[in-house]
């Protein structure tokens, strides 16, 4: 492949919008601006098709759609998946030059280029049942616009979290997809592998792999469960979601115990994190940010890799199937992901869960050593 196929169809990518089908629109679209603070923007309604919101927070811009038709491409979905992301789309300066490209190069076409109010368009299979649409804005369009929406007056706004914009995408694929989707995205879109550890955990185990845009700007996590241990999340994902899919998609904020602070009084519930991981967590690390207090407090987790530390948290999934959820992410130089938060949470459980049968134990014996024999009946 040459320089110039690089330089024009690839190297720029950035992550576009993401099109999420959802089964009630109204109800959604609400949660993602009320809890959130996603700033509604646009509404499309194709009467009897198919009605969508825009809704953004600086540079991040999901677009929910509800179908109204049995045969609109969101119905399948939903009634395969249930509630996800459909298309991860990719913005680019040249889409028809992007999707001939990575078409000669391999990928499944999905939607030839066309063009609207100025804007290109084209589609490729990316995995599972998940696109990715090419999309070349025109000149001086807003960052927000898409062709088709018009400014919505439905939806109250509500004040932004400081969500700046998609830091990167969680993908789980059936066992031994792995590779595959890796040489994908690094043989068809010029991405490049950035990180990969198996991870351990107890009798589970799982393989992961990062890919990276050449723009550094799209990020994608892509994990695998390893069918010679127990089944564990990704197992279940797999079963609940129907297949390979979006786990979780991490906004990023630069200071996550504000965003988070105010994400928890909107009512947005995270993942809980044991005491005892705080209690570990100077034996294997100096927070450089935030104190301690602060990361307890939101049950936020930090790792580091060699350029610096990142901060996590993950919203409890409130999904019928229970797959798909959010993460808020902050960095703090950290331009990868560090291998200890999913080991350091595990070994926390694991001692938090023997400390409370010790206590239960240590209980049971008091009860014992204080309770007055029984005399036996009729004496």
């Amino acid at each position: 492949m040459s320089a110039d196929h690089k330089t024009t169809c690839f190297t720029g990518l950035t992550v576009d919008h993401i099109q999420v089908y959802v089964s009630d629109i109204a109800s959604k679209a609400q949660a993602f601006a009320g809890n959130y603070g996603l700033r509604p923007v646009g509404s499309a309604r194709v009467p009897g098709t198919a009605h969508s919101y825009t809704l953004a927070s600086s540079d991040i811009l999901f677009v929910l759609t509800e179908p109204m038709t049995d045969d609109h491409p969101g119905s399948a979905y939903l009634e395969q998946h249930g509630e996800g992301v459909a298309d991860i789309a990719l913005g680019t300066d040249d889409a028809r030059a992007a999707f001939h490209e990575a078409v000669r190069r391999g990928a499944s076409p999905v939607a030839e280029p066309v063009e609207r109010e100025g804007f290109v368009l084209a589609s490729i299979m990316a995995f599972g049942d998940v696109v990715h649409t090419f999309v070349q804005r025109p000149t001086g369009a807003a960052r927000h616009a898409l062709p088709g929406f018009l400014p919505q007056t439905d939806l109250q706004a509500s004040a932004e979290l400081g969500l700046r914009e998609v830091d990167h995408f969680a993908i789980c694929v059936e066992a031994g997809q792995l590779d595959e989707v890796v040489r994908f995205y690094c043989d068809i879109l010029d991405f490049s592998m950035i990180f990969e550890e198996r991870i351990v955990v107890g009798t589970q185990a799982m393989n992961s792999k990062v890919v990276q845009s050449a723009s550094g700007l799209v990020t994608l996590t892509v994990i695998e469960p390893d069918l010679s241990r127990d089944p564990g999340q990704i197992d279940s994902f797999l079963k609940n979601h129907g297949g390979a899919g979006v786990q979780h998609v991490a906004m990023a904020t630069e200071d996550i115990v504000t965003s988070v602070g105010e994400l928890v009084r909107r009512g947005v519930e995270f993942l809980s994190t044991p005491g005892t991981y705080y209690e570990l967590l100077a034996d294997r690390i100096e927070v450089s940010r935030h104190s301690v207090d602060e990361l307890r407090g939101l049950n936020l987790l930090v790792d580091e890799d060699h350029e610096g530390q990142l901060f996590q948290v993950f919203a409890r999934s409130t999904h019928p199937r229970g797959t798909y959820f959010f993460e808020v992410i902050e960095r703090a130089g950290a331009r990868t992901f560090g291998s200890g938060n999913i080991k350091a949470l595990y070994e926390a459980v694991e001692l938090h869960h023997e400390q409370a049968r010790q206590r239960e134990q240590e209980a049971q014996q008091s009860l014992l050593s204080h309770a007055e024999p029984q005399r036996p009946a009729g004496r």
